[in-house]
């Protein structure tokens, strides 16, 4: 394993055990570029939250979150053009050139960052899922195009997956991300419950909250269930590990739902026999979906979000 593989591996192991965990399922070759690709994606989140790995810096920045946008933007274009001057942007660039990911795809994450840094205000579900979109479900976008992916209807499959991610994300931290001032749930929903964005973090409006949060997880499962349909696209290693990071996170989303107003008490995790059973299921399902691709045709995505500039098959 070269430098910037193993710097990029360090990053992941640090950062997401579940999404490490499910890269060891991966091939080697691919497993590299999974790495790697997360380390860029990393680096930038941690960049514009002012954390380190996810976790808040002792030391916080004293550059403005516009300023470390431009910053990451502007190496983001270098790197992509061959120009990269430390570790997590050589990454990048050797993923982007190796596995011929338009330019686009990562710019559009850097837009999604862009969203939060903005402060931007989601007002129906519309504009929650292309939030979900430039911050996840283009992640999926470059996933499976470093497994092979070139079929756009394919590609929508794996942009649903990253999407039901971030859904999932959004109703485990509904409060802590409200308390930081972000909010993620469609202001046209929290008006339909009765509550506004200031309500959010009022214990006693945790009931509607709740409805709004099981209502975002209702959605969560549309998309869930269109990705499932990609998995027999993907080379059978790498549909098991998507398989398995995609039961792992539905399953955060269940245990939300199940406990109701206890949700946000503590941050809702996976164990790691959890992780394990819900693994060995993906192997057993993904050998029924390689088989079963041949005959059984896929639903349509009707009324699920789609990729700009992409059909809707």
């Amino acid at each position: 394993m070269d430098a910037i593989v193993e710097y990029s591996r360090e990053l992941i192991e640090k950062g997401s055990k579940s999404f490490a965990g499910a890269a060891r399922l991966f091939d080697d070759e691919t497993r590299a570029s999974a790495y790697m690709l997360y380390a860029w994606c990393r680096h930038c989140d941690d960049e514009i939250d002012d954390q380190d790995l996810g976790f808040k810096r002792a030391d916080g920045s004293q550059v403005p979150p516009a300023e470390r946008l431009a910053r990451l933007e502007a190496k983001t274009r270098a790197a992509i053009a061959g120009d990269a001057d430390e570790p997590v942007f050589e990454a990048l660039a050797r993923v982007t050139a190796k596995h011929e990911i338009p330019a686009r795809h990562p710019l559009e994450l850097i837009e999604g960052f862009r969203m939060d840094v903005d402060g931007r205000c989601y007002q129906t579900a519309q504009d929650t899922l292309a939030y979900c979109y430039h911050v996840a479900g283009v992640v999926g976008v470059m996933m499976a195009m470093i497994m092979g992916v070139r079929d756009e209807a394919m590609l929508n499959r794996a942009s649903d997956l990253g999407i039901a991610f971030q859904l999932t994300n959004i109703a485990r931290d509904v409060i802590a991300d409200a308390e930081a001032g972000r909010v993620y749930l469609p202001a046209q929903w929290l008006r339909e419950a009765g509550i506004s964005a200031a309500d959010i973090t009022d214990p006693g409006k945790r009931d509607a909250v709740v409805a709004v949060t099981q209502r975002l997880l209702d959605e969560a499962d549309r998309y869930y269930r269109s990705a499932r349909y990609g998995l027999p696209a993907l080379p059978i290693r790498a549909a098991w590990a998507i398989a398995a990071a995609r039961r792992i996170y539905r399953r955060i989303g269940t245990k939300v739902r199940q406990q109701g107003t206890h949700a946000w008490d503590a941050r809702v995790r996976v164990s790691k026999r959890g992780k394990m059973a819900q693994t060995l299921l993906s192997g057993f399902s993904i050998g029924r979906a390689h088989a079963s691709r041949a005959i059984k045709t896929p639903p349509a995505r009707d009324g699920l979000w789609t990729m700009p500039g992409l059909g809707s098959a």
